[in-house]
């Protein structure tokens, strides 16, 4: 069978599947943290049932978190994040 040059080949395997486009998420710092057995139970079952990884779920409910803060506080987060991303890079 000769291959359909039409077509666009589609490479082998999972496709990257970071928060934004092209990102890894084998690239990511790791954190390890301890949950009761109650919220991991909780974090396990909002996973299953939304078919959305971990950390995801992670990620929205800390977006969820701080977009319920004050103004203020948010630069506050803002500016620090800023700094340690930052810090991050220079590696």
């Amino acid at each position: 069978m000769t291959p359909n040059p039409s077509k666009p080949r589609r490479r082998i395997g999972r496709p990257p599947a970071g928060a934004r486009a092209g990102e890894k998420v084998k690239d990511y710092p790791q954190l390890s943290i301890r949950l009761p057995g109650e919220v991991k139970a909780r974090l396990q079952a909002l996973s299953l049932i939304h078919s959305r990884p971990q950390w995801r779920i992670i990620t929205d409910a800390i977006d969820c978190y701080i977009r319920d803060r004050p103004e203020s506080e948010r630069r506050i987060v803002e500016e620090i994040a800023g700094r340690t991303r930052g810090r991050g890079r220079r590696r």
